[in-house]
């Protein structure tokens, strides 16, 4: 079994920052990209950033110069600092990793359970 569990999030002011972590267990051969998603009420979902293996790094433009992404391949574990915080930003939202569970198995997508990010105005 693979498991993502997110942990951070909650309330917060415009202005002020939070962060989120997400740390993938169970049997894991390889992870590739690991990322956020985050989906507000009667919108999709949408990529908020992503960090390959090597520590390349996408973002959204709306999160540009305010969000990093960073990763600990020896933990498993994928964090967002966000800062900044806009009401905008409010959503939940998602961990996502791409892995591979045995060297002979192709990469497929995982995702956590979601975590609620309020911004207040």
């Amino acid at each position: 079994q693979v498991q993502l569990v997110e942990s951070g999030g909650g309330l917060v002011q415009a202005g002020g920052s939070l962060s989120l972590s997400c740390a993938v267990s169970g049997s894991i051969y390889s992870i590739n990209t690991m990322g956020w998603y985050r989906q507000a009420p009667g919108k999709q979902r949408e990529l908020v950033a992503a960090i390959t293996s090597g520590g390349m790094t996408n973002f959204a433009d709306s999160v540009k110069g305010r969000f990093s992404i960073s990763r600990d391949n020896a933990k498993n574990t994928v964090y967002l600092q966000m800062n900044r915080l806009k009401p905008e930003d409010t959503a939940v939202y998602y961990c996502n990793a791409e892995l591979s569970r045995h060297w002979y198995s192709v990469y497929n997508r995982y995702w956590g359970q979601g975590t609620q990010v309020t911004v207040s105005s």
